[in-house]
Order: structure tokens, then sequence, then C-alpha cells
């Protein structure tokens, strides 16, 4: 089974399916988990914009860290950052350095058209990464 597993977390409500997914993962195998959050920038011609604070950025990172390890799975986190077109090289990257077996994500769906335009970063990490990555199924909402 899986020994060391990569949760890639964004500020999206489906990054708790992603969160607890990795958790029963490692719950079940022993695994170790890396929560990984890349704050991203945007860039224009004249100026690069982060998109998220770094105490926002913190908290989130803190937040996956903390339910894991409430958990018992021993976790670490790290904070990375990067342009929004470097977020999947820079998921890729982590797995690679933290010798994932497995890259968990959360899905985000979206139109034929916008990906288009607006390529998933789950499906670029999975064309970047030589690791198998596992989509959390999104959260049904409350009724």
């Amino acid at each position: 089974m899986f020994q060391r597993i990569l949760v890639a977390v964004d500020p999206s409500p489906a990054r708790y399916s992603a969160v607890r997914l990795a958790g029963e993962l490692a719950e079940s195998s022993g695994a170790e988990v890396r929560v990984l959050h890349v704050v991203a920038s945007a860039a224009s011609v004249a100026t690069v914009q982060p998109l998220e604070d770094d105490d926002h950025a913190k908290a989130l990172l803190d937040e996956a860290v903390t339910i894991l390890r409430d958990k018992g799975v021993k976790t670490e986190g790290v904070l990375a950052r990067g342009l929004t077109a470097q977020i999947p090289t820079t998921i890729s990257e982590s797995a690679e350095d933290f010798a994932a077996d497995l890259i968990v994500l959360s899905p985000h769906h979206r139109g034929f058209v916008e990906a288009l335009f607006n390529p998933r970063v789950s499906d670029a990490v999975a064309h970047a990464s030589r690791r198998a990555l596992l989509l959390a199924p999104e959260e049904e909402a409350a009724a």
C-alpha cells in the first residue's frame, strides 16, 4: 500500500474531501502525509500580484495538518509559492522531493471550453508527474 502521500490543498471547500481521503488512506496503511499548499500569484506585464495573503495561506495549511494529526497521522505541512501556471509543476516536484507514492487532489470541474483556456490543475499534474494520482470525490452539499 502507500507509505508516503502528498495531499495538495487550495482555498476551495473541496480541500476537505482531499484531506479526509488522504487521512483515511494514511490511517489504513500507516503512511506519512505531506500537506502542500501553493500560494499562487498572477503575473501581468508590469507586476506579479499575490492571489492570497500569507496569513490565510498559513491558516489553511495549519488547518489541514491539524485535521490529519488529530487522526494520529504523521504529517508535515509545506507552503510553496508560484505563479498560477507553475502550480502543477510545484505539486509534482514536491511529490518527487517527498518520494510520495500517491498524490491526492481535489478536482475542480470546468466546462470543455473553460478547460481549454484554463486547464485543471489535476489534469496538468497527471501529465507532469510520474506518481499515482487520486482525485478525491466532492462531498455532497447538505440538503
